[in-house]
């Protein structure tokens, strides 16, 4: 129901990737990022910190999404965020967050 997950995310690294003709590395990078990124989701509905992800979890699946699918929309705003942190060099900011929660 998502999608891909890394669409429109990474496109640095993978272009970096298949320039150097690594596929194998690019999909073994991207599988350990996203496992890594479900486990923040993971740990954040847990933990129930912040509150929202658990609210937006809990959301998609009443709107008929699967745990799996649910937990990939959720990573898709962690993702923005560590973007946002990263590459724009801005502090985290909880509220930019559970705004990206809010629009899943």
């Amino acid at each position: 129901m998502c999608g891909r997950f890394f669409d429109g995310f990474d496109r640095g690294a993978v272009k970096f990737l298949s320039l150097w003709g690594q596929e194998k590395l690019r999909k073994m990078v991207n599988v350990h990022l996203q496992r890594a990124i479900l486990e923040i989701v993971e740990n954040q509905i847990r933990e129930n910190e912040p509150p929202e992800t658990k609210e937006t979890f809990e959301r998609l699946l009443k709107k008929g999404y699967s745990e799996e699918d649910a937990k990939k929309l959720i990573g898709t705003a962690v993702v923005t965020e560590i973007f946002h942190v990263l590459k724009r060099r801005s502090p985290y900011d909880e509220k930019r967050y559970i705004e990206a929660l809010k629009k899943l």
